[in-house]
């Protein structure tokens, strides 16, 4: 039965690892406010490493629209400003030699349907990767009922097991895709 255990606990892992994974990618979206997560993806080439912005800088948002980034090394200001511009944020950021100041636009109504467009990708991809675990989980019973003698009893249990862990994570994955879609498209 420690086997089982084994295979349910290294499912429900997996899925909390997706579920974070799904956590960071609805992070990376752009709303109409801004907010320090979206420069999470972009690393700034520094003394040679690819350095996160928030390793290397401040960022302050002072208001729902700006972001100011205020680096510690101020000769790393022009890598920061190019490394913003070559990512696909879409904002255009102001150096004015001591900061990055980044303000954020109202989105258009289109922009925020593509954004949502987005976040059901991203939660697709979530729950394919859930489905993915769910069908290695029950190979692995299946492999522990036919070599290692489970009996058939345990291993529907232990599917059904593995099905209600699916279920549980689908559903987490449904509230927060909802809950991100209602934050993109609010104005």
């Amino acid at each position: 039965m420690a086997d089982i255990d084994e295979i349910l606990m290294g499912a429900e892992e997996r899925m909390e690892k997706a579920l974070g994974s799904l956590h960071d990618n609805f992070a990376s979206v752009r709303t109409g406010r801004a907010n320090a997560m979206v420069l999470d993806r972009i690393k700034v080439d520094y003394y040679g490493t690819p350095t996160p912005i928030n390793q290397m800088a401040g960022v302050k948002s002072p208001d729902a629209h700006l972001l100011v980034i205020e680096p510690w090394d101020k000769t790393a200001l022009k890598d920061i400003e190019r490394a913003i511009l070559e990512s696909d944020l879409g904002v255009t950021p102001n150096n004015d030699g001591s900061v990055i100041r980044l303000p954020f636009p109202q989105l258009t109504e289109e922009r925020r349907r593509e954004l949502a467009k987005n976040c059901r990708t991203y939660a697709e991809e979530a729950r394919v990767a859930l489905r993915n675990i769910r069908r290695d989980a029950n190979g692995a019973i299946e492999k522990a009922e036919k070599n290692d003698g489970l009996p058939e009893d345990d291993a529907r249990r232990a599917e059904d097991a593995v099905q209600k862990l699916t279920d549980k994570h689908v559903a987490e994955v449904d509230a927060a895709l909802k809950a991100k879609e209602a934050e993109v498209m609010e104005v």
